[in-house]
C-alpha cells in the first residue's frame, strides 16, 4: 500500500516542479513602470487600481496627490496598451488616452476629476472589441464636438450636462477647471446648435450662445458664473483689472455637498482673516458671509464644527467666495454675479416671488404699505378718504385674507392690522416673498389668499450705517437710520429707526374741506441681537417699538377745541404697540440636515382713537410660540418638519362708549410637513395641521404644494388647501366709522366668541406656470397664474344700503377667481421691462343677492420699465392701467348725496430717476414723482358739506385720493 501511495505522488510532484519551474521563468519577465493617470480621491483609486490588475498585474499602486500609478506586471500576460484602454474604460484619463467619455460622466461626483489636456489624452478609448475589424468598417454616425460653457461649480456641472443631454447625445462631461464641455452625439438625431440653445435655455453661456437671462438669475447664488463677452469668458479680465489692496467687503457662501451631489447653505461657519483673527464673522442662515478687507489680507480661515478647518488662500476677493465642504474639508471656489431686483424663486415648490432692496430703491419706498409699487401681484389701496390707512389685496381679496409675516413671525394682525403696513419702514427690508395661494402648515393656518413674509436687514451682515433721508412736495418727512455693530465672534446688534412727520394740515386735493392725509407723527423702531456660538447654536431677539399719533378730519379742525363738539369735523389716532421677539436655533453638528428652533413673540397694543362723535379704543395682547423640527427620512429626497404651535389673544374693545367686545381665543395645534424631491424636475410638499381652537372646538388644515419641471425653462406648480381665521370686524373696517353708517352685526348667538359670529373658513386652489423662452434673441420669461378661493364661510361686509355697514355669515356663496398673465423681458442690455394683466371674478351672495366685490377692479394693467447704467444712473418708470370698480347703491339718498353705480377706469405713472456717487457708491440723490397723470377721486367724501349729518361717508373711495406728487431724497451708507 505504500509503494502505491509513492507511485501516486510522483506525477503529482513532476507537475509541481514544472509549474513552479513555469513561474519563475515568467517572473524574469516583469516589467515596471509609471503612467499618469488623472483622479481625485479614494474612491478613484480604488477603480483605477482594480481596472489595472489584468492578468500578470502583479501590482498596481495609484497616488492620489502625485496622480501617478505604479504597475508590475508580466509583458508576456498583459501589455502595456490594454492596461491603459482598462483604466480609460472606466473613466480614468490615462497619458496619451483619453477615458471613455460616457464613463466619465457616470462616475460619483467627488470623482469628476479635471480631464487631462490634450497633451497627456488623445481620443477617447474603444470601449468595444478592439479587435473587431467591424468597427473599422461600418460607417459611424457619431460626431463630437468641444464647447466653451460657462460654469463654476458641481451644481453647474450637473445642470449643464442635463442641459446637453438631449435625444440622439450619448455622452457629455463639463469640466469645471477648463469650462470645455466634450460631447458625443448621433448627428442624424441631434446637432451642435440644439445642443448650444438648450444649455443656454438652462441658464448658461455657451461659445456664442447667450444665456437666457432669466434663467441665469435664478441659478443658485453660487452658480452665478462671469458672463461671457464675444464667446469668451471674461473672469481673467475681471481680475486683471480689479484692484486687491483697498479696502472693501469681500462677500462669500459656504456649502455642503451631499452624498446626490447637491449643495446645501452651511449656517454658522466661523470666518476670519489669518492676517488678523479679530477681523471675523459667520455665515448666515443662507451659508453667506460679509467680511470687510484690510490692505493686502489674502487668506481666510474657515472652521466649523466636526469638519476640518482649513485656510484658504483667496485668489479673487472681488469675486463672490463659494466655499465648498467636501468629505469634511472645505475648499474655494470663485464665483462672480447679481440677481435681478425681480424674481421668481425657480425651485421653491411654492411660487414665492423675491422683491429685494433693489427694487424698493425704485420708488421712494418709505414704509411697507408703499413697497409694492413697482409689483403686479399685489395692489395697496386708501382704506378712505381721511384715515389714512391702507390695505394690500392679493387674488382680488382684501389684505386680512393674506398671511403678513415678519421674518415667520406673525406680523401686525388683529387690531392691528389696519395702520399696520404704515409702521415698517422700507429701509428696514432686506426682501419681501409674496406667495400667492396656499402656505406652509408650519407658518400657521390663518393663510387664505396669500403669505407675504417680509426679511429684515440682519444685525450680523448689514451696513454698519445707513441714512434716509425723503420729502415730498406735500409736506411730509421721513427720517430712517440703520445702525449695526458687530460686537465680538459671538455677538452683534442693531437699531432700525422710522421717523414719518407730516404737519400740511391744507393738503385737500379734491377741495371738499377735509385733509387728503392725517397730521402728526410716527415713531418706530427695532432693536434686534444676535448670537451664535460657531457649535450649531444661534439665537435671534429684539423688541419693537411703535408710537402714532395723528390728527385728520376737516382741514381747520383744532383738537384741543373741536374734538367732542360739533364744531368741526376731526379724527384721530393715537397709538402704541410693544413688541418682544425671539428665534432659537440649533443646528446638529454630526448631521446638519437635523435642526430644532422655537419661535416666540409677544406683544401689546393699545389704541385710542375718535372719529368726530364715535369713540373707538382697542387693546390687544398677544402671545405667540412654534417649535419646529426638521430632519431627513435617509437622504435629502425625503424631509420633514414637525412641530406644536399656540398662539394666544386677548381682545378688548369699547365702541361709542356703550357696546365693550371682549374675548380671549387659544389656538393651540400640532403639524406635519413632508417634502419629496427625488430630483431638481420634482417636488412634493404635504401638511396637515390639527388644531384646538378655544371659542370653535377643533378643526384641521391640510395643503399641498406640487412643482415639476417637465422640460427646460419651464416650471409648473400646483397648490391646494384649508385656511381659517377669526374676523376682528370693527378693526378691519375702521372707514366705516368715520361714517353715519350705522353698525349692525346680524348673529345668532348672543355675541358669544367673536362678535357672535363664525370663523371665516376657505379653500384655495392655483395652478402657475412658467416659461422662458428666446424673444428677438434675448431672454424672456412668460407665466400665467390661475387661482380660486372659495369661502364654506366667511363674514360679510355689507355696505349695499348706504346708510348701514352690517356684518353677517355667509349664506350662499362666495368666491374669488383671479388669473395674471405676465411677461418679463430685457430687449436691451441692463434694460428690465415687465408687462401684466389681471382679471379678477369676484362674488358674494350679501342679502340683497349676489353681487361682485365693490370698489374692484376687475381688470389691471401693468407696466415696469428699470435702465441702469454702469456710471450709477438708474432709471425706474411704472405704468399702472386701473379698471372701472362697481360702486355700492346710493340711491336711497338725495340726489345731492349720491354718486354713480360704476367709476371710471384711470391711469398712473410713477418714475423716479437716482445718482450713485463715490468710489464705492454709498452716497445716493434720487428724485421722483407719483401719479404724473394727476388722477384723483374729485369726490371722496359724501356729504362733506355736513359731516354731522345723515349722510357723511368718507368709505366709497376707488381711486388716487391725491394727484401729482414730486418726491426727493438721499440715502448714505457705511459698510
Amino acid at each position: 500500500m505504500k509503494q502505491i501511495i509513492q507511485y501516486a505522488l510522483i506525477p503529482l510532484f513532476l507537475f509541481l516542479s514544472n509549474s513552479l519551474k513555469a513561474e519563475f521563468n515568467f517572473a524574469k519577465q516583469d516589467s515596471t513602470t509609471t503612467l499618469h493617470v488623472a483622479g481625485n480621491c479614494g474612491m478613484c483609486k480604488k477603480r483605477i487600481e482594480k481596472a489595472a490588475k489584468l492578468p500578470g498585474v502583479s501590482a498596481a499602486t495609484w497616488n492620489e496627490d502625485t496622480q501617478k500609478l505604479n504597475l508590475t506586471y508580466n509583458n508576456k500576460k498583459s501589455t502595456l496598451e490594454d492596461i491603459k484602454k482598462s483604466i480609460a474604460h472606466v473613466g480614468h484619463d490615462v497619458e496619451n488616452l483619453r477615458g471613455d467619455d460616457k464613463a466619465y460622466a457616470e462616475l460619483h461626483e467627488c470623482c469628476l476629476y479635471p480631464r487631462l489636456e490634450s497633451s497627456n489624452a488623445l481620443p477617447t478609448a474603444n470601449v468595444g472589441n478592439a479587435t473587431s475589424s467591424a468597427m473599422h468598417t461600418v460607417p459611424s454616425t457619431d460626431s463630437t464636438v468641444t464647447m466653451l460653457v460657462a460654469g463654476n461649480c458641481p451644481m453647474c456641472k450637473k445642470r449643464i450636462e442635463t442641459a446637453a443631454n438631449i435625444t440622439g447625445v450619448s455622452a457629455a462631461v463639463w469640466d469645471v477647471d477648463t469650462k470645455k464641455l466634450i460631447v458625443k452625439y448621433n448627428n442624424q438625431s441631434a446637432n451642435s446648435d440644439a445642443i448650444r440653445k438648450s444649455i443656454a435655455a438652462a441658464g448658461h453661456d455657451v461659445d456664442h450662445v447667450p444665456a437666457d437671462d432669466q434663467a441665469y438669475e435664478a441659478l443658485h447664488e453660487c452658480c452665478l458664473y462671469p458672463r461671457m463677452e464675444n464667446g469668451q469668458i471674461t473672469a481673467e479680465k475681471v481680475k486683471e483689472e480689479n484692484h486687491q489692496d483697498h479696502n472693501h467687503i469681500v462677500t462669500g457662501v459656504v456649502v455642503e455637498e451631499n452624498e446626490k451631489g447637491d449643495l446645501n447653505p452651511i449656517i454658522g461657519v466661523n470666518i476670519h482673516w489669518l492676517e488678523d483673527k479679530n477681523k471675523n464673522t459667520r455665515t448666515n442662515e443662507n451659508g453667506v458671509f460679509k467680511l470687510q478687507h484690510y490692505g493686502n489680507f489674502k487668506q481666510l480661515v474657515v472652521s466649523f464644527a466636526g469638519m476640518q478647518s482649513d485656510t484658504i488662500t483667496v485668489k479673487d476677493l472681488h469675486g463672490v467666495l463659494m466655499i465648498n465642504a467636501k468629505s469634511n474639508v472645505l475648499a474655494e471656489v470663485v464665483i462672480t454675479g447679481s440677481r435681478k431686483s425681480n424674481f421668481i424663486n425657480r425651485m421653491n415648490p411654492a411660487r414665492v416671488e423675491v422683491i429685494t432692496a433693489k427694487e424698493l430703491f425704485k420708488a421712494a419706498c418709505c414704509d411697507l404699505s408703499e413697497s409694492f409699487e413697482t409689483n403686479a401681484s399685489v395692489d395697496v389701496v386708501s382704506n378712505d378718504a381721511v384715515t389714512g390707512s391702507k390695505q394690500i389685496q392679493m387674488l382680488g381679496l382684501s389684505g386680512i385674507y393674506t398671511q403678513l409675516t415678519v421674518e415667520n413671525l406673525p406680523g401686525p394682525r388683529g387690531l392691528a392690522a389696519p395702520l399696520g403696513l404704515n409702521s415698517i419702514s422700507g429701509t428696514w427690508i432686506e426682501s419681501i416673498q409674496i406667495a400667492k395661494g396656499i402656505g406652509s402648515v408650519a407658518n400657521g393656518y390663518e393663510n387664505m389668499a396669500g403669505q407675504i413674509n417680509i426679511e429684515l436687514k440682519k444685525p450680523q451682515n448689514s451696513d454698519r450705517l445707513f441714512f434716509n433721508a425723503y420729502a415730498n412736495n406735500m409736506g411730509r418727512t421721513d427720517v430712517n437710520l440703520n445702525l449695526a455693530q458687530k460686537i465680538n465672534d459671538n455677538w452683534s446688534t442693531s437699531f432700525l429707526l422710522h421717523d414719518n412727520f407730516m404737519f400740511n394740515k391744507s393738503m385737500n386735493f379734491s377741495d371738499n374741506g377735509f385733509r387728503d392725509i392725517p397730521v402728526g407723527n410716527l415713531f418706530s423702531g427695532i432693536n434686534r441681537w444676535n448670537y451664535e456660538n460657531g457649535k450649531g447654536f444661534i439665537a435671534q431677539f429684539g423688541v419693537k417699538y411703535l408710537n402714532d399719533d395723528r390728527t385728520g378730519g376737516q382741514t381747520d379742525f383744532n383738537k384741543k377745541t373741536d374734538k367732542g363738539t360739533t364744531n368741526k369735523y376731526g379724527l384721530g389716532f393715537d397709538i402704541e404697540r410693544i413688541e418682544g421677539f425671539a428665534k432659537i436655533g440649533y443646528v446638529f453638528p454630526e448631521n446638519r440636515h437635523r435642526s430644532i428652533g422655537l419661535q416666540l413673540a409677544g406683544s401689546n397694543y393699545n389704541q385710542k382713537s375718535y372719529f368726530g362723535l364715535k369713540n373707538y379704543n382697542g387693546e390687544q395682547q398677544n402671545g405667540y410660540a412654534n417649535l419646529i423640527f426638521q430632519d431627513v427620512l435617509g437622504t435629502v429626497a425625503h424631509k420633514y418638519r414637525v412641530g406644536a404651535s399656540v398662539n394666544y389673544d386677548n381682545y378688548d374693545e369699547l365702541y361709542l362708549d356703550v357696546q365693550n367686545f371682549k374675548r380671549k381665543e387659544t389656538v393651540s395645534g400640532a403639524f406635519l410637513e413632508y417634502t419629496f424631491s427625488p430630483n431638481e424636475k420634482f417636488d412634493a410638499v404635504v401638511g396637515l395641521r390639527q388644531d384646538y381652537n378655544s371659542l370653535y372646538g377643533w378643526f384641521t388644515t391640510p395643503r399641498l404644494n406640487l412643482r415639476y419641471a417637465p422640460f427646460t425653462g419651464n416650471t409648473m406648480r400646483l397648490s391646494a388647501g384649508r385656511g381659517q381665521r377669526t374676523a376682528n370686524i370693527i378693526a378691519e373696517n375702521m372707514s366705516a366709522l368715520a361714517s353715519s353708517r350705522t353698525l349692525i352685526i346680524k348673529n345668532e348667538d348672543n355675541f358669544k366668541n367673536a362678535y357672535g359670529l363664525q370663523p371665516e373658513v376657505s379653500w384655495n386652489i392655483g395652478f402657475t406656470i412658467d416659461q422662458t423662452f428666446r424673444l428677438f434673441n434675448r431672454e424672456a420669461t412668460a407665466s400665467v397664474e390661475l387661482f380660486r378661493n372659495n369661502f364654506e364661510n366667511q363674514v360679510v361686509v355689507d355696505y349695499e344700503n348706504p346708510r348701514e355697514i352690517s356684518f353677517y355669515n355667509l349664506d350662499g356663496k362666495s368666491y374669488s377667481n383671479s388669473l395674471q398673465a405676465e411677461l418679463r423681458f430685457n430687449p436691451l442690455p441692463r434694460l428690465e421691462t415687465r408687462l401684466a394683466y389681471r382679471l379678477l371674478d369676484v362674488q358674494t351672495d350679501f342679502e340683497s343677492g349676489r353681487n361682485s366685490k365693490p370698489l374692484l377692479a376687475k381688470h389691471r394693467g401693468f407696466t415696469n420699465l428699470a435702465y441702469s447704467l454702469p456710471s450709477g444712473w438708474s432709471f425706474d418708470y411704472t405704468l399702472n392701467i386701473v379698471g372701472d370698480k362697481r360702486i355700492p347703491s346710493t340711491i336711497e339718498n338725495p340726489i345731492a348725496y349720491q354718486v354713480p353705480t360704476k367709476s371710471n377706469a384711470y391711469v398712473t405713472m410713477n418714475a423716479q430717476v437716482s445718482k450713485d456717487f463715490g468710489k464705492h457708491k454709498n452716497f445716493t440723490i434720487y428724485v421722483g414723482g407719483e401719479n404724473l397723470t394727476n388722477h384723483f377721486q374729485q369726490n371722496p367724501i359724501i356729504g362733506a358739506d355736513d359731516p354731522f349729518g345723515s349722510y357723511f361717508d368718507t368709505s366709497l373711495l376707488w381711486g388716487p385720493l391725491t394727484g401729482r406728487m414730486f418726491y426727493t431724497g438721499v440715502r448714505f451708507h457705511i459698510n
